[in-house]
């Protein structure tokens, strides 16, 4: 683990040495959780917004988007529910003044355990080679038994206290298992206490006369007070689904890991409307559909799992996570819930509206449940450069920084090198670079050796470079390097924009989802 957390640093040290991800208002020091995405980040960031909202809108005939405004009327935040129970059970160490979330301190003492289990069995596997047998051996190991019912036994009462928001019971367990605090060391808890989590601010001209309003918390209900418009405007017939890409706000006492959990974050929601009685089949289907978009990306399937909800929220009937592997351990990048008529039904009671949807086939008017997938855009990114990062040392004993990333998400597809800087070759290149400017990001790149800036354009996860030689203005070929092989062929110019086209194109990845 502590390998990983060493790869992890070296990783946000990467972000922002290649120009990913930046500390947000730095000369000023910084401002907590809060990033600024560079110009290779944000390329990157705006190619994974278009593969999920291609996959949404292009795939699915029956899926729209809006864009709906951050600012809402504040019933709509006491109608989904987040003004009365969007709370964090937070608890404090009076030694090191340090807050913490009751909730993951618990789970990360689950995950201990779940690591000791694993140690058995890695030692076990080793001991006997090909002959082991996994699932007998966890069936059957008093160790790995004692281990499995310390977890049973500790789940079951984390379970019960989150599901009755039981604070007491938070921090019993938190005494009982011996918790501490990662800077203390020491077991100096306060009570666990409730804190809300929207930012709220006021709108309107004088203190008399302004209203309080939140941050929205997330981008949801902006579709789900819209469902209607859309529906009528766009003639559409349940099911339908409406996608959404936005930011969201969120005072986390808690944030940490980078990216992964910041206070001002991007989400790429689509809330899909289905008749009441088949949301529980929608659930599943919407399940497979959203890992398959995931295990697309070419990140390694057994780094993605599903993890469904201990506790599940007050609108929701079925939840569940899909987690991928992080250097530090399975986190969820994207949630799928069942949200019922929830919410729906609410912003009718609280705006004294009817948003109904009216059946033309069945001639009858019902309130539509709900089939949700939110994904973190952050967390997304942060995954896939984790899943792509590599120290990779070569068969000359050199060393190199490569991010394999999925050549259609990376921030620039081809860079265009003249071998040196003189004979018409920075020309050549320049009349290549500007023909293919409109097909593709492409970067053109003549300072340094040319060893050195492949190694540049391996750190930002460039797939292709085309080198522009003194043979080039006889033959009318280049050299095209791969990224992941490194492998170098002669290709004619007039070939670059089809062959580049194709392992860049969007369409390509869009399928592999089928």
């Amino acid at each position: 683990m502590a390998q990983q957390e060493d790869v992890f640093k070296k990783l946000v040290s990467h972000c922002k040495e290649y120009g990913f991800v930046f500390p947000s208002s730095e000369i000023y020091d910084g401002l907590a959780a809060v990033y600024d995405y560079g110009q290779m980040g944000v390329e990157l960031k705006n190619n994974l917004k278009k593969y999920w909202w291609d996959s949404m809108t292009l795939m699915h005939e029956n899926i729209v988007g809006i864009d709906s405004a951050i600012f809402m009327h504040p019933t709509i935040w006491k109608a989904s529910g987040h003004v009365d129970a969007f709370n964090d059970p937070l608890i404090d160490n009076r030694d090191s003044k340090k807050r913490y979330r009751a909730d993951v301190l618990i789970e990360e003492q689950l995950a201990k355990i779940e690591d000791k289990i694993d140690k058995e069995v890695e030692k076990a596997a080793k001991r006997f080679g090909e002959s082991f047998d996994e699932a007998k051996f966890r069936a059957t190991n008093q160790r790995v038994l004692e281990h499995q019912k310390k977890w049973n036994q500790l789940h079951q009462r984390y379970s019960d206290a989150m599901n009755a928001m039981d604070l007491d019971a938070l921090k019993q367990i938190i005494l009982d298992e011996g918790i501490v605090c990662p800077i203390s060391g020491t077991r100096n808890w306060t009570d666990v206490r409730q804190f809300n989590l929207m930012f709220s601010t006021e709108m309107g001209s004088t203190a008399d006369g302004a209203m309080k309003i939140y941050l929205r918390p997330e981008t949801a209900q902006g579709i789900f007070v819209n469902y209607l418009n859309v529906q009528k405007t766009g003639r559409m017939k349940i099911p339908f689904g409406i996608a959404q890409i936005g930011k969201a706000f969120r005072n986390e006492i808690v944030a940490r890991q980078f990216i992964f959990r910041m206070r001002e974050f991007e989400q790429m929601e689509m809330q899909f409307f289905v008749k009441p009685g088949t949301e529980l089949e929608w659930f599943e289907k919407w399940k497979q559909t959203r890992l398959k978009w995931h295990k697309a990306l070419g990140l390694g399937d057994h780094k993605y799992r599903f993890h469904d909800h201990e506790k599940l929220a007050h609108y929701a009937n079925a939840a569940t996570d899909i987690e991928f592997l992080m250097p530090f351990g399975f986190k969820e990048v994207e949630g799928i819930h069942s949200r019922t008529n929830f919410d729906l039904s609410n912003h009718e009671k609280y705006s004294g509206k009817s948003i109904k949807y009216f059946d033309p086939e069945t001639n009858e008017s019902y309130t539509p449940y709900v089939i949700e997938t939110s994904i973190g855009v952050d967390r997304t990114f942060l995954s896939i450069l984790a899943g792509c990062y590599e120290e990779e040392t070569l068969s000359n004993g050199e060393t190199r920084v490569v991010l394999h990333l999925p050549a259609t998400l990376a921030p620039v597809k081809l860079a265009v090198m003249p071998l040196v800087k003189k004979d018409g070759l920075p020309e050549k290149a320049r009349e290549i670079m500007d023909d293919l400017k409109f097909h593709f990001k492409c970067q053109y790149d003549e300072k340094d050796s040319i060893g050195k800036r492949y190694r540049r354009q391996d750190a930002i996860g460039t797939p292709f470079c085309a080198t522009v030689d003194h043979d080039t203005l006889n033959d009318g070929r280049v050299t095209l390097r791969n990224r992941d092989t490194m492998q170098q062929e002669r290709i004619p110019i007039d070939r670059l924009k089809d062959i580049i086209a194709k392992e860049v194109s969007m369409t390509e990845l869009l399928k592999k989802q089928l």
